[in-house]
């Protein structure tokens, strides 16, 4: 599944697994689609924030070992969490500027 989020200033598409999970930090449900009003937007903002906080406190599993040396060269390094949430904390600041709903639908 992906999720497109969207507002007056702009739209960010994810993948559905990643932007569940980030509707949830925020203190959402996680339904797709949905839409959080500008009001709320703050404390939304502030519960993702506190989210991504505790989690990077949290050590990450360990690699699987591997025995092939060009493979572990070649694997991507993963991408946090934190890093996925950055756009959106982008566009949620946007429209706490803007006076602006988010809303999100399946994409």
């Amino acid at each position: 599944m992906i999720v497109k989020f969207s507002t007056r200033a702009g739209a960010l598409t994810m993948h559905g697994d990643a932007a569940v999970t980030l509707l949830k930090a925020m203190g959402h449900s996680g339904t797709v689609p949905g839409a959080i009003l500008a009001a709320d937007l703050p404390a939304a903002l502030s519960s993702l924030r506190k989210a991504l906080e505790e989690q990077a406190r949290v050590p990450p599993p360990p690699e699987p070992a591997t025995t092939d040396e060009e493979e572990e060269r070649e694997r991507e390094p993963p991408v946090s969490m934190r890093m996925r949430a950055l756009p959106l904390i982008d566009m949620i600041e946007t429209a706490i500027a803007r006076d602006s709903d988010l809303m999100w639908e399946r994409g």
